[in-house]
């Protein structure tokens, strides 16, 4: 498990987890309850652990202080399947002065994610 875990208050898990795991590879790592309707689900991108809990009215609009960087292979690529997948776009991808190529989307609850990776070199 990671140190620092992130973690969406959802009223529809099943749509971020379908999300997360078609656009990132996301795998499911842990559930309460184990059987049943599911409160809470670890997932795993990478290295990193994402928590989803489910929550009937978790309030209206994204939270303006919370961003997910999440790291990809290919941002342009991975870019162009967000919208498919019940997301939305909202810039990029830019390269960065930093060195990271930059894509900005959101989930399908709106909050606010990262897509990143080093430039390629040329």
């Amino acid at each position: 498990m990671s140190t620092i875990q992130p973690v969406i208050v959802t009223a529809d898990q099943d749509v971020l987890l379908g999300f997360y795991t078609k656009l990132f590879g996301a795998t499911e790592i842990f559930r309460v309850p184990a059987e049943g309707p599911v409160f809470y689900r670890a997932l795993r991108i990478g290295d990193t652990d994402l928590g989803l809990v489910a929550k009937a009215a978790p309030g209206t609009g994204a939270a303006s202080r919370i961003l997910l960087s999440i790291g990809v292979d290919d941002v342009a690529e991975t870019l162009g399947r967000v919208e498919a997948l019940g997301g939305s776009v909202s810039g990029g991808p830019n390269d960065m002065p930093w060195g990271q190529r930059v894509a900005h989307i959101q989930d399908p609850d709106g909050n606010a994610v990262n897509l990143t990776q080093p430039i390629p070199a040329r």
